[in-house]
């Protein structure tokens, strides 16, 4: 079978490449087309565009790059018809991808999306028009289930990808020593992988060093970056950079400041305890207020419908915000243990690993008319 998967992202291209990993193991002559990342490329295939080139988060940000982003969707549609794909297959990223969908729905190609559009967030009503352009949704959060299901969809549940990206990742014993990390406790930063995410965030996680000076504080590199591009943000500060050993780093850190997306939910998972930071233009986040429905922002939050984990946002991101709840994760036992003890419930929540095998096994069978 010809496969075509599109993500925008970083958590995309690591959740399409072990949906790729698994659809080879229930299709040996599984062929790919993508757009994606270095992991998805690992899996084989062809790499037409690098989501580096894609990830523009906010109103204003997509406004601005109006222009990039209608030559993508251009040259993914032309693509898309020349190869001509058993199967196209979306992750998450629903402003581009929603309109492929549609694209490919006109054109007769099967549109599976994987990992669905968070329209229980904001404007619900487009579950609609999934209903016509999709044929066959894959939820990875429980309570998308019966969400759907209020507005007359049936979808296909197959779990979280992050349990299984978690689940064969191993700890390396000689991590601090191979990064030359001293004997100070770590705390991890984790700014994102999009440009205005180092932009406005990373400076305000990095003044908070200033306040711990019995810590090490060691960022989390985005795959897409270098070294140069975090050492403006740095300046003269001991802070190290770690480029694709986030989950190692995480696990040998007290504690996290993490920006709000994805990566939230993967601290909550290796119980590291966390403050979520997020800060974005001014407009985009004041129009993001008025349509969004929901009460939190962090996936840690949403999956409990609880306070788990604090969330400092727009205004209230700024250093000496962070640095108090830094403080209180640190050093107020009875509330660290009150945050672990959640992240046990939420684990339970989630379930086991083996979401990226159900949604290939099930992918499969439908094409194959089961």
């Amino acid at each position: 079978m010809k496969y075509y998967l599109i993500a925008g992202e970083a958590s995309g291209d690591l959740h399409g490449a072990n949906l790729m990993k698994a659809l080879k193991e229930e299709d040996p002559h599984a062929d790919f087309r993508f757009f994606g990342g270095d992991l998805m490329q690992a899996q084989g295939g062809i790499l037409k565009k690098h989501y580096a080139e894609m990830a523009f988060m906010g109103f204003v940000e997509v406004i601005a790059n109006l222009r990039t982003i209608f030559k993508n969707l251009k040259q993914a549609k032309q693509d898309i018809l020349s190869y001509q794909p058993d199967a196209l297959i979306l992750i998450d990223f629903p402003g581009f991808n929603l309109k492929i969908a549609s694209f490919a729905k006109k054109n007769g190609i099967k549109v599976f999306y994987y990992i669905s559009p968070k329209v229980w967030a904001w404007n619900q009503r487009r579950v609609l028009k999934i209903k016509q352009i999709v044929d066959r949704l894959f939820c990875i959060f429980p309570f998308e289930v019966d969400f759907y299901k209020a507005w007359g969809m049936d979808v296909d549940y197959v779990g979280n990808p992050l349990l299984d990206a978690i689940a064969t990742n191993e700890i390396d014993p000689l991590f601090k020593i191979k990064h030359k990390i001293g004997y100070k406790p770590i705390i991890a930063l984790l700014p994102g992988s999009r440009k205005q995410e180092l932009k406005r965030i990373l400076p305000d996680m990095i003044q908070v060093s200033d306040y711990f000076p019995a810590y090490q504080f060691v960022i989390a590199g985005a795959p897409t970056y270098h070294l140069e591009d975090y050492q403006p943000f740095i300046g003269g500060r001991k802070i190290s950079v770690i480029f694709n050993e986030t989950y190692n780093l995480l696990l040998y850190a007290q504690a996290a400041i993490v920006t709000s997306g994805t990566a939230t939910l993967e601290t909550a998972l290796l119980k590291i305890p966390q403050v979520v930071v997020y800060k974005g233009h001014s407009i985009s986040v004041g129009i993001a207020r008025k349509l969004v429905s929901i009460q939190f922002i962090s996936l840690v939050n949403l999956v409990m419908n609880n306070e788990v984990v604090k969330e400092l946002i727009q205004e209230d991101c700024n250093p000496t915000s962070i640095q108090t709840e830094l403080k209180r994760i640190l050093h107020d036992p009875s509330y660290r243990k009150r945050m672990l003890t959640n992240y046990d419930q939420l684990a339970e929540r989630m379930g086991k690993a083996g979401a990226s095998a159900k949604a290939a096994k099930l992918m499969h069978g439908y094409l194959l008319g089961a």
